[in-house]
């Protein structure tokens, strides 16, 4: 499959699968690319896109990642 029918394909799924496939998939993808160090560039400014588009702030992210880690560590 080309990437451009991927993104046709996930564009088909409904809200409820999109998210399911965001979360199950993002996780895998992610373990491969961030081992080159170029690609968390390039990955950064769609990071902070998503975050502006959620209407969260760079502040506020931190603060959660904050919580969550702290919770994390307790377990």
């Amino acid at each position: 499959m080309t990437v451009d029918e991927i993104k046709s394909a996930l564009a088909q799924l409904s809200m409820e699968e999109k998210k399911a496939f965001v979360l199950e998939t993002l996780p895998d993808l992610a373990r491969d690319v961030i081992r080159e160090p170029g690609f968390m560039m390039q990955l950064f400014p769609v990071l902070l896109g998503i975050l502006k588009e959620s209407g969260m702030d760079l502040q506020q992210l931190l603060q959660l990642a904050a919580m969550m880690g702290n919770q994390q560590q307790q377990q």
